[in-house]
């Protein structure tokens, strides 16, 4: 539990005048020897400048559509290291959120979640007693916002005022000051709200009146006992150190510089994006693209933030040295992030003025103000993440590029529209986002600015950084990341153990040929291609086999998928996957910026799973059943012992559809904290057509389904779960159960006439104990089996052989019996 005292400052609506009394406030406190951490409700950058102004410290948000619910305390607490108080400016009225949101990202939302007290500013230039009627709603619209006091603002006179006051006793409310109306200490309005602090140069001396008015007015001492009432905060503080990773360093190297714009036109980014990149091992140095004609000396990245490149658009394209030093660098292939104000300058021009000219696109203003929270997926992999990505931001702008985005090479996804220009080394969009709520942005940019190399001296080539490739590859320098999936190991699979010429034992895939009803329905499907697909008719159909509703069915592109989506539902802190296991979750979860924890299961006593193993306070436990590599199949009650409130248990059942009678599945039983995952792969030979899908509480899925890309699941791989889901198709699943028994009762009775350990399997698949070197051996001898050493907690003594038929196991096992000894 941390102790932080601490304040809301909100208001019944905008226009009450919060941002002047908070900003006082923030001045009179500091002014008075408190050390004041300021923050802000809501995606704003501008109000934040002024609560920098008044503090000395960085001003911060706090927006659960950016960064989460569950990192609001956590950035409180991190905003305030070293602060004895804390004041928050809320954001519009009290209970105003998004839109349809029902009040989420609302004052009072954030204010509950951080359990903070609120103090309301409310503006009586209008009204007199009707004002404690107001408050006295706003106190009993949500009982769980804790109302403390209020401050009465914009009073007519001292006979108004007292009209006010006396009105609002009835409430119960402390009346903590009162202010007249004073038009000189309001920030003056730019066209996207107020006029940045940085850009004002009468901000300082406008604070010092404002901060002595408060101080005046106000009565602090009362204030400050209010806040001192606000319950310790059961979080730990943020920490950048835990979000990101810096690989380790050469001997005497330098970090590489992140040249991240600033000055007068470049004034809007979050704190903590400073504060990722520096934790993530790149030198942050500011750059002003007013007066600086050149990039920081080891400029290996661009950050160019939000800012009004359209007001100092005369400034900008005189410093002609800077915008081509800019144009050069991006041509280069030095990873370059450009939101909103980043993307105007990066274009050719901004309403006619020159501007750095590496996209091939113009901006104009327009009367319009877009002001919007948006939900975006990476379409492709690119500089911002890997396809299928999903990032929450906000969109704050008053202006338009044409063409909006690069087709193809879009940045984002928006409303499953294509929405500005991405590629792998650039990222130029209107979206503003928090990479404290995204921490893997901050990484993938920081490791591309680690791999960067610059080209030599040559003349730049304007259209570098179009998102197309040529016959050489992409025309963009690659980052680093590109071309290596997370895990190194893990990622191995069976299919690479395959080459001409080998006999397959690699591959969990059945070899009987498919059944015609199923290659019928996957060439019908093909007639469906012209159409988006949707999986509605394939998650009824599921829903109907396993004796489900349909909306405890989520259809997924394969396994795979399902994994990437669980791994990235949730902020999971203490993953788990027991092992040996597919590696396809540690993958997952890995490339979603977690640490999965591993839980080991006994050879000796069969790999069979004890339950205590599992940490208690493990929230997330991924487990298959039957396990692959090892066969075995995990008794209903043991999986049933790992559920618990606040737990989330993942059972991979790709391969209990060859299981007799599925025994064990939990796949028709709805349990809260269970998913069930499930593959059409193995047992219907069709790994080609990505085919899965998930069952469990329609919460949970609700989670998994935010994070998935539209239209993963193609119209083919619908038209297979439609048709595997078919009574005829049970019928030939128990036909083709049977056959995969008596199969690997040849392969089984055979390695025990060996004299060749295995594990007792349930799959169609046997994990068998053959030695050292065993693997390469039967590959020289012409067979492919599936080396096991990169399964976490298995050696090269392992090696898993897929069940064939019965001639085909025979030969193997002759030449089991002639190559041997095998232990």
């Amino acid at each position: 539990m941390v102790g932080l005292p601490r304040l809301v400052i909100a208001a019944p609506a905008s226009g009450h005048g919060k941002t002047t009394i908070a900003t006082g406030l923030m001045a009179a406190l500091s002014r008075a020897g408190h050390d004041v951490s300021c923050h802000k409700v809501g995606p704003d950058y501008i109000d934040p400048g002024y609560h920098a102004l008044a503090t000395g410290k960085p001003g911060r948000n706090l927006d659960p559509h950016l960064v989460g619910e569950e990192r609001l305390a956590p950035l409180l607490l991190h905003g305030s290291r070293g602060a004895d108080l804390a004041i928050v400016e809320g954001v519009m009225g009290l209970y105003d959120g998004q839109i349809g949101g029902q009040g989420f990202a609302s004052t009072a939302h954030v204010a509950t979640v951080t359990r903070t007290p609120v103090v309301l500013v409310v503006d009586i230039s209008h009204a007199s007693r009707s004002i404690a009627a107001m408050v006295q709603g706003m106190i009993a619209f949500d009982p769980a916002v804790r109302i403390v006091g209020v401050i009465v603002n914009k009073a007519g006179s001292p006979r108004h005022a007292t009209e006010v006051v006396e009105a609002l006793e009835s409430t119960g409310l402390p009346v903590l000051g009162v202010l007249q109306r004073d038009d000189g200490i309001v920030a003056p309005s730019r066209h996207l709200g107020l006029v940045p602090a940085d850009e004002r140069d009468d901000a300082a001396h406008a604070l010092d009146r404002l901060a002595t008015q408060i101080a005046e007015k106000v009565d602090l001492d009362q204030l400050l006992a209010l806040a001192r009432t606000a319950p310790d905060l059961d979080a730990e503080p943020w920490d950048p150190a835990n979000e990101v990773t810096a690989p380790s360093p050469a001997h005497d190297a330098a970090r590489p510089v992140v040249a991240m714009a600033g000055g007068r036109a470049f004034t809007f980014r979050y704190a903590e994006t400073e504060e990722l990149l520096r934790a993530a091992g790149c030198e942050v140095v500011t750059f002003d693209p007013l007066t600086d004609e050149r990039l920081p000396a080891g400029s290996a990245g661009l950050y160019l933030g939000g800012g009004f490149p359209e007001v100092h658009a005369a400034g900008l394209a005189a410093n002609a040295p800077l915008r081509e030093a800019l144009r050069t660098a991006v041509d280069s292939g030095m990873p370059t992030v450009a939101e909103c104000a980043g993307l105007l300058y990066l274009c050719r021009t901004v309403d006619g003025v020159p501007m750095v000219g590496a996209l091939d696109a113009d901006a104009v203003m327009t009367p319009r103000l877009t002001l919007s929270y948006r939900t975006a997926i990476v379409p492709t992999d690119q500089l911002s993440g890997a396809a299928g990505t999903r990032v929450t931001g906000h969109e704050f702008h008053r202006t338009t590029v044409t063409p909006a985005s690069a087709g193809e090479g879009a940045a984002w996804l928006v409303d499953g529209r294509p929405h500005g220009f991405g590629s792998a080394t650039l990222h130029a969009s209107y979206l503003h986002t928090h990479w404290a709520g995204h921490p893997h942005l901050a990484q993938r940019f920081a490791d591309a600015v680690h791999a960067y190399v610059p080209p030599p001296s040559r003349p730049a080539e304007r259209d570098v950084c179009a998102p197309e490739t040529t016959d050489q590859g992409p025309k963009c320098h690659s980052q680093r990341s590109g071309g290596t999936r997370p895990g190194a190991g893990l990622a191995f699979h069976g299919d690479e153990e395959l080459s001409p010429g080998l006999i397959d034992f690699a591959v969990n895939i059945h070899d009987d040929a498919r059944p015609a009803w199923l290659d019928d329905a996957l060439r019908a499907s093909l007639h469906e291609v012209g159409a988006y697909p949707h999986p509605g008719d394939a998650e009824h159909a599921i829903a109907r086999r396993h004796g489900r509703p349909a909306t405890e069915v989520l259809a997924t592109a394969g396994a795979a998928e399902a994994f990437t989506l669980i791994a990235r539902a949730r902020p999971w802190r203490r993953p788990v996957v027991v092992h040996p296991q597919f590696t396809e979750p540690d993958v997952a979860l890995a490339a979603a910026g977690h640490n999965p924890e591993r839980v080991h299961c006994d050879p000796a006593a069969g790999f069979v799973l004890d339950p205590a193993l599992v940490p208690h306070d493990a929230d997330l436990v991924m487990i298959g059943n039957p396990t692959n590599p090892t066969s075995v199949l995990h008794p209903e009650q043991t999986i049933r012992r790992l559920l618990r409130p606040g737990r989330v248990v993942v059972v991979d059942e790709a391969f209990m559809d060859s299981v007799p009678a599925e025994r064990h599945s939990l796949a028709g039983t709805l349990l809260p904290g269970l998913l069930v995952v499930r593959s059409l792969t193995k047992l219907w030979s069709i790994p080609g057509i990505r085919a899965g899908y998930v069952l469990g509480h329609p919460a949970l899925l609700a989670d998994l389904r935010a994070q998935q890309a539209p239209w993963s699941v193609s119209s083919t791989a619908i038209a297979a779960m439609i048709a595997t889901a078919a009574p005829e198709a049970q019928a030939e699943a128990a036909r083709r159960t049977t056959r995969i028994a008596q199969h690997r009762a040849i392969l089984t009775d055979g390695l025990t006439e060996l004299g060749i350990p295995y594990v007792a399997p349930s799959a169609p698949f046997v994990l068998a104990r053959v030695g050292p070197g065993a693997h390469d051996r039967l590959r020289t001898a012409g067979y492919a089996v599936r080396r096991a050493d990169t399964f976490p907690g298995l050696d090269d003594s392992w090696v898993r052989i897929a069940v064939r038929r019965p001639d085909t196991t025979r030969k193997l096992l002759a030449t089991l019996r002639i190559e041997g000894p095998w232990s």
